[in-house]
């Protein structure tokens, strides 16, 4: 008797992977309905951004309370070593002389406050004429061409929110969320400067940038204010001062 056809046809490479694949993607399956536990995965993404730019946010202020008590102590102890040691008050003075130039120091003077801020809400909750979303609330590219332009006035110091800038500060927004060394600001956004009031007015309209954001403050209703004032003070810096990142030009 002839032997089966079918006995005696060898299994093809897919059949044998057919199970593989099956077993697989019921894994697959398994683990993501353990993930998402009912809800929306993407959301869930979003939840836990949000929470863990809070949780950063809270260990950032416990960090900055711990470096100010840390830097108390220091203080303290370099003066009484500068007391009884001619070599520690000499490395303190040059120490000293330059942290005003690095931001590592307090200035006060005549300067400008200038506060940029989202467009107010219409009483409908609609829009202007002609405005999308992204028209009506301050970008990051508006922050950094008014920070540009007071440093190019010449500034002696410059804050942002309270928080001194320095050569390896960044100024980032997400949305309308400012990001700053580490910590989370809304608007409105106050930039400080110690700086002559009329120099900044100079640079500002002379920015390209800026130019671009006047028009959008005079089109959507953003605000856009520069105030003189007889005094400011610009606080020291106390963020790291280590670099992270660095490319050759």
């Amino acid at each position: 008797m002839a032997p089966s056809v079918l006995r005696g046809r060898r299994p093809s490479a897919w059949s044998a992977l057919v199970p593989v694949v099956a077993l697989a993607a019921g894994l697959l399956f398994a683990t993501s309905g353990r993930a998402a536990q009912g809800t929306d995965l993407r959301a869930g993404e979003v939840t836990e951004l949000s929470e863990l730019i809070r949780e950063r946010d809270a260990a950032v202020s416990r960090q900055a309370d711990q470096l100010t008590e840390l830097q108390h102590r220091v203080q303290d102890l370099t003066a009484e070593a500068a007391s009884s040691d001619g070599t520690v008050a000499a490395a303190q003075a040059a120490g000293e002389a330059g942290a005003e130039t690095a931001g590592l120091s307090e200035v006060s003077g005549a300067g400008v406050v200038i506060t940029l801020d989202d467009a107010p809400q219409r009483p409908d909750g609609g829009l202007p004429s002609g405005a999308r979303p992204d028209d009506v609330v301050i970008h990051q590219s508006d922050v950094q061409a008014v920070v540009n332009s007071v440093w190019a006035a010449g500034a002696d110091g410059v804050a942002v929110m309270d928080q001194r800038l320095i050569s390896t500060s960044a100024v980032r927004c997400v949305g309308n969320t400012l990001l700053l060394q580490g910590r989370t600001y809304s608007p409105p956004f106050v930039v400080t400067a110690v700086v002559d009031a009329a120099a900044v007015r100079a640079a500002l309209a002379a920015s390209p940038q800026v130019a671009v954001f006047r028009q959008a403050v005079a089109a959507f209703g953003l605000t856009f204010e520069v105030r003189e004032r007889p005094a400011v003070t610009v606080p020291a810096y106390d963020g790291g001062l280590t670099l992270q990142h660095a490319a050759a030009g």
